[in-house]
């Protein structure tokens, strides 16, 4: 009887129902292949020979597989232990958010010379608390420190505000914004297989969102 060469029915990475096929069950099929064939017209060496080649190929693809997942994990877990160094730091992020400690950081980017610039803050209801006018800026990185009071000049108490940039060139003209949001470091946070850093007001980012460390 002729039974057909298994490298087309089985591979040791193969699903059959809920089970994976691995070395030993391939070898178990390859013998009793054997003991099978027709002694009359026994599996041409060319095809066995072919079987075991592809069998051979795809362990060292199992092992290179492991091995990478081996090295995965230990880079992983390097970063996470090199993570936890930047507790306490002061980084900056997309967003335009800020934390509020007596005085706060209100990082933005211009995309051209802006003759005027507008600053509007709200709190955590987003009510509007206060506005600041704050002049000509040149186009690029620019910084204003909040002093923390609201229009009536009372000290608004410490936590997480958010806030809106608004500026106009020479001809009257918008001028692009981009919000930078700074806070510190106050911890790391693993979950569903990612690591986050924690900052002060509770908000969790990717490490992948810093701009800078401070």
């Amino acid at each position: 009887m002729e039974i057909s060469g298994i490298a087309d029915s089985v591979s040791s990475t193969q699903a059959v129902g809920s089970k994976t096929l691995g070395k030993e069950d391939f070898m178990r099929l390859l013998l009793k292949q054997l003991s099978y064939q027709d002694p009359l017209n026994p599996m041409d060496s060319t095809q066995f020979t072919s079987q075991l080649t592809q069998f051979s190929s795809l362990e060292q693809l199992n092992n290179i597989n492991t091995t990478l997942n081996d090295v995965l994990a230990f880079q992983h877990s390097m970063q996470n232990a090199s993570l936890t160094d930047m507790i306490g730091r002061t980084i900056r992020v997309l967003g335009n958010t800020t934390y509020l400690v007596n005085t706060a950081d209100l990082n933005y980017q211009l995309s051209g010379d802006a003759a005027s610039v507008r600053i509007s803050i709200y709190d955590g209801a987003k009510n509007l608390i206060a506005s600041k006018d704050v002049g000509a800026q040149f186009k690029g990185e620019n910084n204003f420190i909040w002093d923390g009071k609201d229009s009536a000049g009372n000290q608004m108490p410490e936590g997480v505000y958010s806030y809106e940039v608004q500026a106009r060139d020479a001809s009257g003209n918008a001028v692009a914004a981009l919000t930078n949001a700074s806070g510190i470091v106050t911890g790391v946070n693993f979950s569903d297989g990612n690591t986050y850093l924690v900052l002060n007001g509770g908000r969790s980012i990717n490490p992948s969102e810093i701009q800078s460390i401070q």
